[in-house]
């Protein structure tokens, strides 16, 4: 609140400079300057008046006294009056009205400094709802009815204010929903990694009355132009460091086809590679996320056709938490460049990693090794072709290899240019230990496995949907699985799912 004396022309002069433009303020203001001047012209006519009088000796000294002191008081008043922060009854009126006023600019200038605080701030939420129906499922396999659930999902996005050129920002991820779809009757039956519904999400265990909303992510990310003390607006290469809880699949194996179960592909073999996602080898916590480094080098120096470098570190483990996190880390690294065909882009991605806890065949904990491919690339103006190929290098897993392949076609082909279809095929092949040791399946989830079978072959997903947009914030997709040779059983019989899936977002 301000304190100082001043004078109320000087006041309201500069009241009128930091005042936003809100119509009732502004009004207000106005008419209140308008008074002033009103007044300070009747003073100088009084003035005026009296000055006359003087030289012509016309008014009485006592009066003219008696008036100068009256002027003199007002005005002593007013001073008084501005020079607390409280407003009382017994002072004038022109007072306690710029007072209010006063009040009125400061509340307005802390709302400025608020919203301009949060300038750049950019949010996201979403809903997605999954129904589901299984046929081929056995009549004693534990959930293997219709299932439906939901998740949602809030993000937002802070930039901050630059240090020198280096830009930064915070980063946050809210998430819940309820259900776990089909997901559990297929971990029964042995298979390797088709979960047919990546959307499921329930961050309270067992029951899910007490499902809560969690903080998935939240990291931070600085972004480092180079050359170091150059002229940032010609800078083509930048060095970017982000540390806190994240999302690994925001980092490695991306795909612009394949990559976001919300719209694209429900079943996880066709979400991330298999091998990393349902194979469990970036052993995140129970809610998919995990902590880390990440530091990344990208060139812009041939732009479209750009490449990037990325180093990560994560945690990992029961938890995923901050546990022997130095001794034994999830390390990750990948090459990606985009590249233009006959002006049609492309992302290529080549990575490995080292997980320094992974779980072996017998149970046991021991350092895994692996690798993997990542692509998509446009074909025409309206297909876009995806392909992944994972392999583990060392370690005893149930599945090795893994291989998925598909396509996108946009709807401008048949006038519909929001919708799209996407078909899928995977393959993921038994290792040669997983075939020594015998694979099992527990149809009921007691923890006890009802029958074992000898492993071979691979086990075979595909899937197909059709996305369909009734608004830009709503889309619905019918989805078809079909799943045969699970978990490389022989013997196994075809599973198929049918599905539909809602999708809002802001």
């Amino acid at each position: 609140m301000m304190r100082t004396r001043m004078r109320p022309l000087a006041l309201a002069a500069a009241l009128s400079g930091a005042l936003p433009a809100h119509a009732a303020s502004e009004a207000e203001l106005l008419q209140l300057i308008e008074k002033l001047g009103e007044r300070v012209d009747r003073l100088e006519r009084r003035n005026a008046d009296l000055e006359q009088q003087l030289r012509t000796g016309s008014a009485a000294p006592g009066e003219l006294e008696q008036r100068v002191q009256s002027l003199e008081q007002a005005q002593a008043q007013v001073s008084e009056g501005l020079v607390s922060e409280n407003v009382s009854e017994n002072e004038p009126e022109l007072t306690s009205r710029l007072k209010a006023v006063e009040v009125d600019v400061l509340d307005m200038k802390k709302s400025a400094k608020t919203v301009q605080a949060l300038e750049g701030l950019s949010a996201g939420v979403s809903l997605t709802t999954v129904a589901q129906m299984p046929a081929g499922l056995p009549s004693a396999a534990a959930g293997g009815n219709s299932q439906l659930n939901y998740r949602a999902d809030v993000t937002a996005e802070l930039p901050l204010e630059p240090i020198g050129d280096v830009d930064h920002k915070l980063f946050a991820h809210f998430r819940m929903g309820q259900g776990q779809g089909l997901n559990s009757p297929f971990a029964n039956l042995g298979a390797f990694a088709s979960a047919p519904n990546a959307v499921a999400f329930r961050a309270s265990g067992a029951s899910p009355d007490d499902s809560v909303a969690i903080l998935g992510q939240a990291w931070y990310q600085a972004s480092i132009p180079f050359p170091i003390g150059g002229f940032k607006p010609r800078s083509r290469e930048t060095l970017e460091l982000t540390f806190g809880k994240m999302d690994i699949f925001g980092f490695f194996d991306q795909n612009a086809a394949a990559g976001d179960e919300s719209v694209q592909f429900l079943n996880s073999v066709f979400v991330h590679n298999p091998l990393l996602d349902a194979g469990g080898q970036i052993g995140v916590d129970a809610n998919g996320f995990q902590p880390g480094f990440v530091a990344s080098y990208l060139n812009e120096t041939r732009k479209p056709e750009t490449w990037r470098l990325s180093l990560g570190v994560f945690g990992t483990g029961e938890g995923a938490n901050y546990q022997r996190f130095f001794s034994s880390p999830l390390l990750m690294a990948q090459a990606e460049t985009s590249l233009r065909f006959s002006g049609l882009s492309g992302n290529y991605r080549v990575y490995a990693w080292s997980q320094g806890q992974g779980s072996e065949l017998d149970g046991s904990t021991a350092k895994q090794v692996g690798w993997g491919i990542s692509a998509d690339q446009r074909l025409g103006d309206g297909v876009t072709l995806f392909g992944r190929y994972g392999q583990i290098a060392r370690g005893e897993v149930p599945f090795d290899r893994a291989f998925t392949l598909g396509a996108e076609f946009n709807g401008s082909y048949w006038n519909r240019g929001a919708d799209a279809i996407g078909v899928a095929a995977g393959w993921l092949a038994a290792s040669d230990d997983y075939r020594a040791a015998g694979g099992s399946g527990d149809l009921d989830g007691d923890g006890t496995p009802d029958f074992s079978f000898t492993p071979g072959g691979a086990e075979k997903v595909a899937e197909l949907y059709y996305r369909y947009r009734i608004s830009p914030q709503f889309e619905v997709s019918p989805d078809f699985q079909y799943v045969w040779r699970m978990g490389g059983n022989p013997d196994a019989s075809p599973v198929s799912v049918l599905g539909l899936r809602a999708q809002l977002r802001y």
